[in-house]
């Protein structure tokens, strides 16, 4: 039993920018992993305060903005990456599933409506 029977006569498409998007987004993922992380180095540097307390506040509430950012961006590729696989996917060879023979395809039948 043949599974994966291309269709015949299907012509496939090229692929085209969900091809290189999706080979950008690694670069971007580590882009938007490694940035806010040195954003958040930075801060411990540059920021200041009126007294210890005020001044780890702040810090604590960049750190939290910019874990925040890289959940965002992580989610956001992950979501770009599938749709790409997706177009990628169907752009791909087609497929035909196994017939299914109907007795009466050639005649249809009336319906019988209650």
């Amino acid at each position: 039993m043949n599974w994966l029977r291309k269709l015949p006569g299907f012509q496939q498409t090229p692929y085209g920018l969900e091809w290189r998007v999706l080979r950008l987004m690694p670069t971007v993922g580590l882009a938007g992993t490694v940035l806010p992380g040195l954003v958040s180095l930075a801060a411990r540097f540059l920021m200041s305060g009126d007294n210890a307390a005020e001044l780890a506040r702040r810090i604590q509430l960049l750190d939290f903005l910019m874990i925040g950012l890289v959940i965002f961006i992580w989610t956001l590729v992950l979501t770009v990456s599938i749709g790409c696989v997706i177009v990628w996917l169907m752009k791909g060879p087609a497929y035909v599933a196994d017939g299914f023979e109907v007795s009466h395809s050639d005649k249809p039948e009336p319906e019988s409506r209650p």
